[in-house]
């Protein structure tokens, strides 16, 4: 797609979310086994049910506009996986392991967090309202996963990483 206006970067920007949201959701399960804190495990299993609802919602606001959901690959999001995946055999013991975990998910999140934001961003300069708003929300769920696994670092994970 050759992007030569605003509203065609804001459906690039939704396409690359949809992309990345799947390889999330594809990913989570995996590494959601890896985790030896059940705890960690459930928060995990839970947010990809959170990614898996934010695909179909990323769609058909995508068909909405006309857009194939399916047109771009989000090639930050699939290095990120990459890096994620690639670390578990690296971390050796299962606490170490979680702590490992909790780090690389949230890395994603983090990117979710400023993608949403930059998309939710144009759709209000758009005046596409209805997706800023949901994009907001999307905003707001990945915040609260994100504080989720802050507070399964600080109050449990970590201090076990540590006597290990």
């Amino acid at each position: 797609m050759k992007i030569d206006s605003l509203e065609k970067m804001y459906i690039a920007e939704l396409q690359e979310l949809a992309s990345a949201e799947r390889q999330l959701s594809e990913c989570l399960p995996r590494v959601a086994r890896a985790a030896a804190h059940a705890a960690l495990r459930d928060a995990l299993f839970d947010h990809q049910d959170v990614a898996t609802a934010q695909v179909s919602q990323l769609e058909a606001t995508l068909k909405k506009h006309g857009a194939n959901p399916n047109e771009h690959i989000d090639q930050a999001m699939q290095a990120l996986v990459y890096e994620t995946e690639k670390m578990l055999p690296m971390l050796k013991g299962q606490r170490i392991r979680d702590a490992g975990l909790i780090a690389s998910i949230q890395r994603l999140k983090h990117y979710q967090i400023a993608a949403y934001g930059t998309a939710a961003a144009l759709a209000g300069q758009l005046k596409f309202t209805d997706d800023e708003k949901l994009l907001h929300q999307f905003v707001e769920d990945e915040k609260e996963g994100d504080a989720i696994l802050t507070d399964l670092a600080e109050s449990e994970v970590n201090p076990d990483a540590l006597a290990a």
